[in-house]
């Protein structure tokens, strides 16, 4: 009994030894953080979405206060009001952040698409596409399990009744976590004012892409053609916007009445208005 009572006091002695030790290392090598930095924390909007390509808010905080080359524009969240109050902080300038927003490249609905076989595996996007690419027949579709719901920070994402994502506009910051985690490339960010985007994601020829979903773009070429300010690309049997070209020179949008399936699609305000004209 008293050899059992020694060797818990002497292991309880060395316990103490070694915390008082380890008590007084840590007060004497502990490192003062720059007031700075908890200051330019406290303004980031903590989503922890590693937009910015630090991880998380208190590293890029770190980052862009003891590094003079990291700007203070990159919280994609956070925007301009962001960037300027990090910039009073740290004494930089600030340069203009671009809004911009995610954009669903699928309307082919998960709950009358055909399948190629029935998934009851881990619901999870990037799980199913493990398996032949997803039990979706057009592989380029969105799975509709949705990752990127979950991935969402900012709760800008919901999934509607056909089973594919919905973003909210008012709540998306165009932090690209959504269009990072999925395995489809479905999700893009486009500006937050393009006036047009194509709501495809399907490399097939137009008879493939129109049998597998009757929104599909089937590549005719017929939105290329009548752009006037050659915008729009085909690339792999699939048109391709340029946003930026389509906000500073386009007026018209006659895209949006010449595609067949309705593939390409209004984004803003602004296009719809025009749409309608």
């Amino acid at each position: 009994m008293n050899t059992v009572i020694n060797i818990i006091a002497v292991m309880g002695l060395v316990g103490l030894f070694f915390g008082l030790v380890l008590a007084f290392a840590n007060k004497k090598l502990a490192m003062e953080m720059n007031p700075l930095i908890h200051k330019v924390e406290d303004v980031l909007p903590k989503g922890q979405c590693g937009s910015c390509g630090y991880a998380g808010c208190q590293a890029y905080a770190e980052a862009v206060v003891l590094n003079d080359d990291v700007p203070v524009n990159l919280c994609i969240p956070g925007k301009k009001a962001v960037a300027d109050k990090v910039a009073e902080l740290t004494g930089k300038v600030a340069a203009e952040v671009e809004a911009r927003v995610a954009h669903v490249k699928c309307t082919n609905p998960i709950s009358t698409s055909g399948k190629k076989f029935i998934y009851t595996g881990v619901q999870d996007c990037i799980a199913a596409n493990l398996l032949q690419s997803g039990p979706k027949e057009c592989e380029y579709g969105c799975i509709g399990l949705g990752t990127c719901v979950k991935q969402c920070k900012f709760d800008a994402l919901t999934l509607n009744e056909q089973g594919l994502p919905v973003v909210d506009k008012a709540k998306c910051t165009g932090c690209g976590s959504c269009e990072a985690v999925c395995p489809k490339a479905v999700i893009k960010m486009i500006p937050v004012d393009a006036h047009v985007a194509v709501s495809c994601n399907s490399h097939d020829k137009g008879a493939v892409a129109r049998k597998y979903c009757s929104t599909a773009c089937i590549g005719c070429g017929l939105c290329k053609k009548q752009c006037a300010y050659e915008a729009i690309q085909m690339e792999n049997n699939l048109a391709v916007v340029d946003p930026y070209v389509c906000m500073e020179k386009c007026s018209e949008q006659v895209c949006l009445g010449k595609c067949p399936t309705k593939a390409i699609q209004a984004c803003t305000v602004v296009a719809l208005k025009l749409k309608a004209v």
